[in-house]
C-alpha cells in the first residue's frame, strides 16, 4: 500500500480537482518504557513510529473542510466551538478553537486526512492527529514550537475531549529525533534523544484488540496517584523516594509501587542504552511489564498472552505492555538477526485468550525511531 503522504496527495486530487499547497504530517508512537509516569511529572522513553498521520492544506475563503480516507467528511467554521463536532473532527476541530483561543492565526483550509497509524491500538492515534491538525491549521512558519504544539495537544484531550492524559504522546510526536528515542521530562518538557544500541530492533505487535480508553479506570489511576503524593507529602509521585510507597497501604500503595519503580526503570534503561547493555534494557520492560499487570492493574488477558509468547521466543530480551493498557499493542526488544523468524513464529504459534479475542489482525511490525512533526510545501 502507498504511503499515507502519497495517498493524501492522491485524495486530495481526486476530491478536488486541485493540488494542496502543504501537507502536515505527524508520528504515532510506541513508549519503551515509562508507562503512567506522565501525569506523575516522571520521566517516560518513547520513539515515534514511521506510521503517520497526513493532513493536506488548501487554503479556502470557506469553512474547514476535510475528508478521512477512512472516517467520513466533515466541515465547520473555524470561529465556532469544538462541541459543534463529533467523531474524530472534534480532535480537529478542537486543535483550531484552541490554537485561536492562543492567538495563533489560523485560517479555513480544505484538504484529506489520511493515517497509518492504527486506531485504537495504544500508538497515540489521536496524538498524530492532534499534531498534524494544529500544523494544518496555522499558516507555514507560524506554527508553535514543539514543546507548544505539544501543550495544545494536550489541551485538546483534557479539555476538549474530556480525558486526562499526560503529556507524552504530543511530545512525541511534535519533538522525536529520527533515529533515536527520547527521553522527556513530564514536568519541565526537557527532552533528550537517546540512540538505540546497536544489534537490536524494536518490535511492536498488534495483538488485533481494540478498545476506547478506559475512562473510568483511568483516572481512578490518576486518583489514585494523586492520593498517595498528597500521603507523602509531595507535589507528585516524581518527587517521592523509590521505597516512600511502603509507608502507604492498599491500591494506593500497589500504584505509587509501580510509578516509583517505573521511574528507577526509565533511568536504568537509559543508561543501558548508552552503553549498549541490551541484556538490562529487556529485563527492565520485563520489569515493567508485570508491574503494570500486578500493581497497576492496567494489562489484559491478550496483552499478558502475547508478552508470554513473545518472551519464549528465541532473539526476544524482553517484551512489555505498550500505552494506556487493557488493549492494542505490546513492544519488544529482539535481536537483529532474530527478528524475521521472531514474526513468523509468533505468527504462527501465537492462540488468542477466549476471554479477549481479537477483533483485527495481528500485526508484527520491526519499527525504527523516526521523526516528529513537519509541515511542508507542494511543489
Amino acid at each position: 500500500m502507498a504511503s499515507a503522504h502519497q495517498r493524501a496527495l492522491d485524495l486530495h486530487r481526486a476530491r478536488y480537482g486541485t493540488t494542496p499547497t502543504r501537507v502536515a504530517s505527524a508520528p504515532g508512537r510506541v513508549n519503551l518504557i515509562g508507562e503512567h509516569t506522565d501525569y506523575n511529572d516522571g520521566h517516560v522513553l518513547p520513539l515515534a513510529l514511521p506510521m503517520r498521520t497526513v493532513i493536506t492544506v488548501e487554503p479556502t475563503d470557506g469553512p474547514v473542510t476535510l475528508v478521512s480516507e477512512a472516517f467520513g467528511e466533515t466541515s465547520f467554521d473555524p470561529s465556532t466551538p469544538a462541541s459543534t463536532s463529533t467523531g474524530w473532527a472534534r480532535y480537529v476541530h478542537g486543535a483550531v478553537e484552541l490554537a485561536r483561543r492562543e492567538g495563533y492565526e489560523v485560517l479555513p483550509w480544505r484538504g484529506v486526512v489520511t493515517t497509518d497509524v492504527p486506531v485504537g491500538a495504544s500508538l497515540s492515534s489521536s496524538a498524530a492527529l492532534e499534531m498534524a491538525a494544529l500544523l494544518a491549521a496555522c499558516p507555514a512558519g507560524g506554527a508553535p514550537p514543539p514543546a507548544s504544539l505539544a501543550r495544545l495537544g494536550q489541551r485538546v484531550e483534557n479539555e476538549v475531549i474530556g480525558l486526562g492524559t499526560g503529556i507524552m504522546d504530543q511530545l512525541v510526536s511534535a519533538a522525536a529525533i529520527d533515529g533515536a528515542a527520547l527521553l522527556i521530562d513530564c514536568r519541565s518538557l526537557d527532552t533528550r534523544p537517546v540512540p538505540l544500541p546497536a544489534g537490536v530492533s524494536v518490535v511492536v505487535v498488534d495483538t488485533g484488540t481494540r478498545r476506547e480508553l478506559e475512562t473510568s479506570a483511568y483516572d481512578e489511576r490518576r486518583a489514585d496517584c494523586a492520593e498517595a503524593a498528597r500521603l507523602l507529602g509531595v507535589d507528585a509521585l516524581r518527587d517521592a523516594a523509590p521505597d516512600d510507597w511502603r509507608r502507604l497501604d492498599g491500591r494506593v500503595a500497589m500504584r505509587a509501587r509501580h510509578v516509583l519503580g517505573e521511574q528507577v526503570r526509565v533511568a536504568g534503561a537509559v543508561e543501558a542504552m548508552i552503553v549498549g547493555d541490551v541484556a538490562t534494557l529487556g529485563r527492565l520492560m520485563n520489569e515493567s511489564h508485570d508491574s503494570l499487570r500486578d500493581d497497576y492493574e492496567v494489562s489484559s488477558p491478550a496483552l499478558d498472552a502475547m508478552v508470554r509468547a513473545t518472551r519464549d521466543l528465541p532473539g526476544c530480551l524482553g517484551a512489555r505492555m505498550t500505552g494506556g493498557g487493557f488493549a492494542g499493542c505490546i513492544v519488544a526488544l529482539v535481536a537483529d538477526a532474530a527478528v524475521a523468524g521472531f514474526s513468523r513464529e509468533l505468527v504462527a504459534t501465537y492462540r488468542e485468550p477466549a476471554e479477549q479475542p481479537s477483533t483485527e489482525p495481528i500485526a508484527v511490525m520491526a519499527v525504527r525511531p523516526s521523526p516528529g512533526a513537519y509541515v511542508e510545501s507542494v511543489d
